[in-house]
């Protein structure tokens, strides 16, 4: 081949690899990719609020369980127990406080009506005394004469009668004085027992809450993973027995920072998911996150060094489906997928 020709045809190929890259470049502008990436979702750990033998069990690995569903029950004799211990210690409380407000509201009324009725019998004796009193003197100024030994005892006898009750009138009265006490006792005492019925009321209602927590219940939609429990195992509070994945998934895409500049929430997002290379499936970009990974790693990175190199940063990008993939797919956090951002619109490509 003369060299003439060779170097024409090196140039063709030059020239048509540069319109391929020239016309790729021009197809494809707009779109930024990433394949580190993974799918995520809620995940929600299984744990026991109460302690106690597993009595039921109604969960198996990768079993597909609705919000609501009992997952296991832990055997509730003992704090059925607890319960109706803890019922009777109210109803105690109740009936008790209810007698203390009936005493305290009794002697609010009572106990001042007390202390009028004796301040009135302290007037009439009062006056009975003072009238035997002058029947006494006048006896005593009459002569023999005028009136009999029989009559001036009698009305010694009247005076000291009178004095008496006078006295025994004074001591009720001082009695009934110590009213505000009497009030003010009643009104502790039922001060006092109220605190204890709202403390019976508190260990009711938590009584009923470690009953009501021997049933697991199923917060979410989601898949049974990594069961460790066993029927008739002894549970903890706190216990990890496994986990409940979410249906829901999405896309945690680390963009490099250089690729965001023209990325918005809201543009169109082509994924693909390792486990099904033949598909594709359609998203949106809902929100960048306010940070590099890295800076909210166990370990942020400290550029404060004197060997510091500039690294170009991954920043996590949430993607969510649109519409939700079929539900019959398997899918699950950590799978490996690969998102394309189409940066610009339609109408610009």
């Amino acid at each position: 081949m003369k060299p003439r020709h060779s170097r024409f045809l090196m140039l063709a190929l030059f020239i048509g690899l540069a319109a391929a890259s020239g016309v790729y470049l021009h197809l494809h502008r707009g779109e930024e990719s990433t394949d580190d990436a993974m799918l995520d979702g809620h995940n929600v750990t299984i744990s026991p609020k109460v302690s106690g033998y597993v009595k039921t069990l109604n969960i198996d690995d990768n079993q597909l369980v609705k919000a609501g569903d009992v997952l296991l029950e832990i055997d509730p004799s003992d704090y059925i127990f607890r319960r109706d211990k803890a019922q009777a210690a109210f109803d105690a409380a109740q009936a008790a406080a209810m007698a203390s407000k009936n005493n305290m509201e009794t002697t609010n009324i009572s106990a001042p009506s007390n202390r009028d009725a004796a301040q009135a019998q302290v007037d009439a004796a009062r006056a009975n005394w003072d009238k035997a009193l002058k029947d006494l003197k006048r006896m005593q100024r009459l002569t023999d004469e005028a009136r009999s030994q029989n009559q001036l005892e009698q009305a010694v006898a009247a005076e000291m009668s009178a004095k008496s009750a006078f006295y025994e009138a004074e001591a009720r009265l001082r009695t009934a004085n110590t009213a505000p006490r009497a009030i003010a006792a009643a009104r502790a005492m039922n001060n006092q027992l109220l605190a204890q019925l709202k403390q019976a009321q508190a260990d009711l209602e938590q009584a009923e809450n470690d009953l009501a927590n021997t049933r697991l219940i199923a917060p979410m939609n989601g898949r049974i993973t990594n069961r460790g429990v066993e029927r008739g195992n002894y549970v903890q509070p706190g216990q990890q027995l496994g986990y409940l994945v979410s249906t829901e998934t999405w896309v945690i895409a680390n963009f490099k920072e250089t690729q965001l500049k023209n990325m918005r929430p809201g543009q169109r997002v082509a994924i693909s998911i390792d486990a099904y290379p033949d598909k594709v499936f359609n998203g949106r970009v809902d929100s960048i996150q306010a940070g590099a990974g890295a800076f909210f790693s166990a370990f942020p990175p400290q550029n404060a060094t004197g060997n510091f190199v500039k690294i170009v940063q991954r920043v996590p990008v949430k993607i969510v489906f649109d519409p939700i993939p079929d539900s019959t797919l398997t899918m699950g956090p950590g799978m490996s997928v690969e998102p394309v951002v189409y940066t610009l619109k339609p109408s610009d490509r």
